[in-house]
Parts: structure tokens; C-alpha cells; sequence
């Protein structure tokens, strides 16, 4: 597959990007060697191969969600860190609106 400068124009008003007549001959062939180089990765033989989400091999550790009894290190200063809040409201930290 390979693009042309009509195309090249066409992604760019899809994008919403201002390209100059100049900029499109550039991005020309930088396009191309894209679609070249990814339609070399469909011939990688991947049969036998897992799809995966990530690359790291992992488990998810789930834990109890309770409330540790330690006073030093547990729960229950919900109104000692409040306390320290800007502002605070039902038990919650208050913040501006930043959205209108």
C-alpha cells in the first residue's frame, strides 16, 4: 500500500492539521515508509504465539481490603487528616471546580 499526495491532504484535513503544499510532499514519502516497514511485520510468522497485553509476565496479587487496627498505621484518622485539609466537606477533601 502507498500514498499519494491526495491522500497525504486527506489525513491531514481528517486530523485537522494545516499542511502546507511543501509539507505534504514531505510527509509523502515518511507515510510510505511506515505502511513499508509495518507491512513487513505481517510477515512475521506468529502461529503458535499467545496474544498478550503486556510484555512483563505478571499476576494480579489480591489482598483483603480491611482496615489495619494499628493506630500508627491503620485507619481511622479519617478527622486527624482532614484536620489538615485546605477545606473539607462530608468527610471529604474539598477542591475546587475545575470544570464548569
Amino acid at each position: 500500500m502507498s500514498v499519494d499526495k491526495a491522500t497525504v491532504a486527506r489525513i491531514a484535513a481528517l486530523a485537522r492539521i494545516r499542511l502546507g503544499e511543501d509539507e505534504v510532499a514531505a510527509l509523502e514519502p515518511e507515510l510510505n515508509k511506515i505502511l513499508a516497514w509495518v507491512e513487513l511485520l505481517g510477515e512475521v510468522d506468529v502461529s503458535g504465539i499467545e496474544p498478550m497485553t503486556n510484555g512483563a509476565p505478571g499476576v494480579l496479587v489480591l489482598r483483603e481490603d480491611v482496615v489495619d487496627a494499628d493506630p500508627l498505621t491503620g485507619g481511622g484518622k479519617r478527622d486527624a487528616v482532614l484536620a489538615n485539609a485546605p477545606a473539607a466537606a462530608h468527610g471529604f477533601f474539598g477542591v475546587p471546580k475545575v470544570i464548569e
